[in-house]
This record gives structure tokens, sequence and C-alpha cells, in this order.
């Protein structure tokens, strides 16, 4: 809770120095002054938003990744809105620097309204109705559009940046508008060094099998060059395939299933544009990994090793929760939930039985068709795991905002439950 408190103070740090500056340096009356600032804050929180877009590594084992992008899209519904107030507010001599001002609120403006509906949980993981329409719209909206859409806000900071330099009544102030490019450049410069320079620095592997498990999952087993040194139980990587004609050349994340550090598997459900096309990635096709990510089990770790585990997976979000139950079944109780939609999707049967007989009676297993409800969590945990135990959820993020409900009425504390969905 602390680690997240301090990363969130972010928002209020980061636009202080450029807010201060110019308040020691302007003698505009205070009114003014004030609507400048929010213009002044809503742009720093672009550049942050920008430079936490990248996921920068020594953050995520800090905070983890679903806190980075919860900030992410908190700060850009809060940049909109304090450039509303800002644009309404305030006056420019200049007619330029007023259109820019106005291209860039509108551009924002539409980027957010987009991003919310296809590249968050926020609206569709809380309504069927939305989701389904989600699921139609996706078949003209590819993931390729909606990333590019996304980066627009680098077009909404290059507009913002020039509307800045055109009024004289702040580009008279030196000191001031050295910071604020000093501000601009350093969070450019992250995005540029991290999407365009650093991904010849990540690991590289080769595709050594791709086979179909149940009616609409993957696995697919990379072969990597060297090894992952700081690979932990239940981590993910983002995979882009190298020079594969059938998939598109985007970062997409998946969780990996077991724990070996040269040869890693990934468990991976058919269920957007992109994982429809894998079954085309044949062997020995070139994958470059960004990685790993993952805070399960530093949080395991940290835990009274008498306390319970309950891992709750969907589908082929059993994945990272088999790493876990691999790492740990014989030094913690464990009980590893695993919903499928058909029996034949219980593909890894085998694999946790083999676990179960090694662990000493420290793991349990239930696997349920379709998903759990009330009833089924209520007969199934025990009253320690409600009252005491970790729960570690993942799988598709409708189904993990559901089952985390399902939870906190059956008496798990919210501070107990843990979860990684991967939307921005």
């Amino acid at each position: 809770m602390l680690r997240k408190l301090l990363f969130w103070s972010l928002a209020v740090l980061f636009p202080f120095p450029l807010v201060q500056t110019y308040d020691s340096l302007a003698d505009d009356p205070p009114q003014l002054k004030f609507y400048i600032f929010l213009g002044l804050i809503a742009y720093t929180w672009w550049l942050l938003s920008i430079a936490l877009s990248v996921r920068p590594s020594w953050l995520h084992r800090f905070v983890g990744l679903p806190a980075i992008y919860g900030l992410h899209g908190m700060l850009g519904v809060l940049a909109v809105v304090a450039a509303y107030v800002h644009r309404e507010f305030s006056y420019s001599p200049s007619g330029l620097a007023r259109d820019l001002g106005d291209w860039s609120f509108y551009t924002a403006l539409a980027v957010l309204c987009f991003s919310v509906f296809f590249m968050s949980g926020w609206l569709v993981d809380r309504s069927i109705l939305l989701l389904r329409a989600k699921g139609i719209l996706e078949k003209v909206v590819r993931h390729q559009l909606s990333v590019w859409v996304h980066r627009l806000n680098l077009a909404v900071v290059a507009m913002i940046w020039l509307h800045v330099h055109l009024l004289v009544r702040v580009n008279q102030y030196f000191a001031f508008m050295v910071l604020f490019d000093l501000y601009t450049v350093t969070a450019l410069s992250a995005y540029a060094w991290k999407k365009w320079i650093a991904p010849d620095t990540y690991l590289m592997g080769t595709v050594v099998s791709n086979e179909a498990r149940g009616g609409s999952t993957r696995r697919v087993s990379l072969g990597l060059d060297s090894k992952s040194a700081t690979l932990q139980p239940g981590d993910f990587f983002f995979l882009r395939f190298e020079g594969a004609a059938a998939v598109s050349r985007e970062w997409h994340p998946f969780s990996v299933t077991d724990a070996d550090q040269k040869t890693l598997t990934f468990t991976i459900r058919q269920h957007g544009d992109f994982t429809r096309r894998l079954e085309g990635v044949e062997v020995g096709a070139r994958v470059r990994l960004e990685g790993p990510f993952g805070r399960f089990d530093s949080i395991i770790q940290d835990r009274d090793s008498e306390a319970p585990l309950v891992f709750v997976g969907m589908g082929a979000g059993v994945a990272p929760l088999l790493s876990l139950a691999a790492a740990h079944h014989t030094t913690r109780r464990i009980h590893l939930l695993w919903a499928v939609r058909r029996p034949e999707d219980a593909y890894y049967r085998d694999v946790l039985e083999e676990y179960q007989a090694a662990s000493g009676d420290r793991l349990q297993v239930t696997i349920n068709v379709g998903r759990f409800r009330r009833e089924d969590l209520v007969g199934t945990l025990s009253r320690e795991a409600v009252k005491k135990g970790a729960f570690f959820i993942v799988g598709p993020n409708n189904a993990v905002v559901a089952n985390q409900r399902l939870l906190r009425r059956i008496g798990v504390s919210s501070r107990r439950i843990h979860q990684e969905r991967l939307t921005m």
C-alpha cells in the first residue's frame, strides 16, 4: 500500500517544479495564473503518461504493471479535464496558438474516448452489452489500429509544445522555457529509446513448438538464445514475432507456464485478431521478448508461509498459476481453482495431478466446467482460506472483475486479492 501511495504521488510531484517556476517568474493576475497552472499540469500529465506507457523496468517490480497502467489511464482522464478548464477560462492573443490548443484538446479527447472503450476494461468489463458491442466493432477496429490511435498522444504533445512557444505571456521567461523543454525532451527521449533502441537489447528466442490445446488455445514454446536470469514464477513477457507474416509485429503480453529459464512455454487463448493467427507461426520463427514482468511471486514470498494460497484461473489464465504451483506446491498450502469452458479444455490436468502427488497433500485442485459461482466458492474454499488466504486471479478481464466481486461478497478482503489484467 505504501509503495502504491508513493507511486501515485507522482501525479502531484511531477508537475510541481514547472508550476512553481512559472509562479515565481510571472506577474499575471492570480485567477489567470490558476488557469495557466491547469494547462501546465495537463501537459506534464500527458508527458508522464507517455513515459509510463513504455513500462519502465525499474518501476514494474516496485508496484507492478496494473498500478502503472492504472495511473497511466487516470492521468489521461485528469489531463483532459484540466485542459478543458484551461481552454475555457484562459485566453491568447495569438490565433495560431489558440488553434493549436483547440486541436490538441479535441485530439486528446478523441484518443481518450477511443482508448477507454477499446484499450481499457473500465466500461466493457462491467457491461455485457458494451462488451458485445466492442466484439463486433473489433472486426473493423483491429488492435494494431488501436495502438496507432493511442500514439496520437505524441501529436497532442507536439501541438501543445508549439502552442506554449507561441505565447508571449509565457515564452518571455527563459528559465521557465528551458525547464519546459527539458520536461518535453526527457519524456519523449524515454519513449524513443524504449520503442526504437532498447528492443535491440531484449531477449531473443526461436519457436521450437506450436501446438493446439483444447478448442481455442495454443501452447507455444520458445528456446531462448540466453537464459532469462530474472524470471520468477508467475511472470509474463511481451512478445513480438520477427518476420512472421501471419501475425502483427506489435507487442502482446503472455504469461509463462513454467519456470524454465532457457525454454519458455506460453499457453495462449486464441481470442483477438492477433492470437487467432498464431497457428500460422512456424517452428523456427524468431521472437523478441520484453520482460519479464510480474509481482505474484514477490507477493507470495512476503506473506506468512503458513497462510494458504488460492489460485483462480479462467481458461488459459491458468498459465502463470501453473508456474507458481510448480514453484511452491511442496512448501505452501495451495488451492488451485481452474474454470474451463469444456471438459477437454482441462489440458493441464495431468500436470496438476503430478504436482498433487508430489505435494504431500499441500496442493488441492478444483476444476470446474463454467465459471465458479458464489455457491461453488462457498462450498469449495475452506474457512481459513477465506479469512487468511492470499488470492491470485488470472483470466479474461470481465471474468477477473466478476470473481473479485464474488470473493469480496463471501468475506475475502480486497487487500488479499491480487490480479494482473494487462489492459492499458
